[in-house]
């Protein structure tokens, strides 16, 4: 006898993978994890590969991972994978000091972050090619119709004159005398 398994928190659809303990503030590090929420997971991938920061290496490969057990866990197809969530948390904060003058010392936090990827599998479908009768769409063009309706638009509404602009004179500077008044 064991523990009953636990269900499955994620649809059957997805797939995550967590880092953990990644050196870097949580702060810093969800600017990178912004940078991939909502793409496909191979453009994500090359976001990450051509990013400038240095948490980036890290981020990628929590998603390969995340990749991976998509496709080894759960069947899931690589190529419609997308990013559905990504998101970072606070880890532990290592505590040191630095010495300062006259025998004080500051302190110094050195925290640390976890990053969550989730990527999801969006089957991409092709949209369905509708064909209408010819005789139909050239009756119904709006290329047609929008003669007729400029036409019909321009005796309604009669046409304004355009009112000249006021432009205010301005008054004369006084010019004070040089000298004592």
């Amino acid at each position: 006898m064991g523990k009953p398994a636990r269900k499955r928190v994620l649809s059957e659809t997805q797939a995550k993978a967590v880092g953990a303990n990644i050196r870097v503030s949580p702060r810093k590090l969800n600017l990178v994890a912004q940078s991939i929420r909502g793409q496909s997971a191979e453009r994500a991938l090359a976001t990450l590969t051509f990013s400038p920061k240095r948490i980036a290496v890290v981020v990628k490969k929590v998603l390969q991972s995340a990749i991976a057990n998509a496709e080894n866990n759960h069947d899931l197809d690589v190529d419609d994978l997308v990013v559905a969530e990504a998101w970072v948390g606070r880890n532990m904060v290592m505590k040191r000091f630095h010495a300062r003058a006259r025998g004080r010392g500051a302190r110094i936090e050195k925290p640390f972050s976890q990053v969550t990827i989730v990527v999801q599998e969006i089957a991409k479908e092709k949209p369905a090619k509708k064909e209408a009768p010819k005789a139909e769409a050239k009756a119904a063009s709006p290329k047609a119709e929008a003669p007729k309706a400029a036409a019909v638009a321009a005796k309604k509404a009669p046409a304004k004159p355009k009112a000249k602009a006021k432009t205010a004179a301005k008054p004369a500077a006084k010019s004070k005398p040089k000298g004592k008044a």
